[in-house]
């Protein structure tokens, strides 16, 4: 058999060559896309849970099943003892945690709603008592923080946490506790004041990401002579939101509420988990509804 024609065998040489480059770019490509993933993953090691949407944050419960172990008063010291709820699941390691205290002459059923809400969102979350109910907000800013300390370092919990990435929550007076707390600990992550009373109106030396939450309605503690002057205080470096409650009153954190679910947990997620994921509920801002009588912050978030 004759050869064949040096044209026809340049010709096979270049197809060769053309499918062997197609083939190395296919295996570069597949080694990217299973790349990507993996790099993404070890940006943010702390995202937990599936991609958000409006629908999951606001559902009565998260993707993660949440069991409960009470804590003795007698059992601790510098607060009240309280109720641990937390992820069941032991299979996506550890989770950030908050801390939440009522308020004046109220007990941790006022907040107990909280609990499983913002757990079955993938946090350890710990509704406090406290020592009396007729502790001020700085006691109960110092309880918060025996319970992080408590949650952290004695708790039948201790491994599911990562101590690094705590908050603190609180009602009222536990509102202006969650202010005194974060003044005290700057290495908290969050801190969400819910209606807040405190005597102390200015916060210029807070360093952790706050959102305050007033009401529209509330005559214990106005917006205008507690939330507002709270929020506008605080640096305005700091990553920091102001949400005020339509149609509500100092008494409407003490119940299920969707919006103030909504944007917590989008709040503890962005800050706590530094889960940009949710940075889309905050920024751009909200605006006024049937819910919100007004919105403020700044944006983009830098933390």
């Amino acid at each position: 058999m004759r050869n064949a024609p040096a044209h026809r065998r340049r010709g096979s040489g270049r197809l060769r060559s053309l499918v062997a480059g197609l083939a190395a770019l296919l295996a570069v490509g597949g080694l990217s896309s299973v790349a990507t993933p993996a790099a993404q993953a070890a940006d943010n090691p702390y995202e937990r849970g599936p991609a958000p949407t409006t629908a999951s944050i606001e559902a009565p419960n998260g993707p993660y099943a949440v069991s409960q172990t009470s804590v003795s008063s007698l059992s601790v010291t510098g607060f009240g003892g309280g109720t641990v709820y937390y992820p069941t699941t032991t299979g996506d390691g550890t989770f950030g945690a908050v801390a939440i205290s009522p308020g004046f002459t109220a007990g941790e059923s006022s907040i107990a709603w909280l609990g499983p809400r913002l757990a079955s969102q993938g946090f350890v979350v710990f509704t406090i008592d406290t020592l009396t109910r007729y502790d001020q907000p700085d006691s109960r800013g110092s309880q918060l923080l025996a319970a992080l300390d408590y949650l952290t370092q004695r708790s039948t919990v201790r491994a599911r946490i990562d101590s690094g990435r705590l908050g603190v929550m609180g009602h009222s007076m536990g509102g202006g506790g969650s202010l005194e707390a974060a003044k005290s600990r700057p290495s908290l992550q969050a801190a969400i004041p819910l209606t807040g009373w405190n005597t102390d109106k200015t916060w210029p030396e807070i360093k952790t990401p706050t959102l305050v939450v007033g009401a529209d309605g509330d005559t214990v503690a106005s917006v205008g002579s507690h939330s507002e002057p709270f929020y506008e205080s605080l640096p305005s470096s700091l990553d920091k939101a102001y949400l005020e409650l339509n149609n509500a009153t100092h008494f409407t954190p003490n119940t299920s509420n969707t919006t103030i679910a909504k944007y917590s947990i989008s709040w503890l997620k962005r800050f706590i988990d530094n889960d940009t994921r949710y940075e889309q509920f905050l920024c751009p801002l909200p605006r006024p509804s049937l819910t919100i009588e007004e919105y403020r912050g700044n944006c983009p978030h830098t933390s």
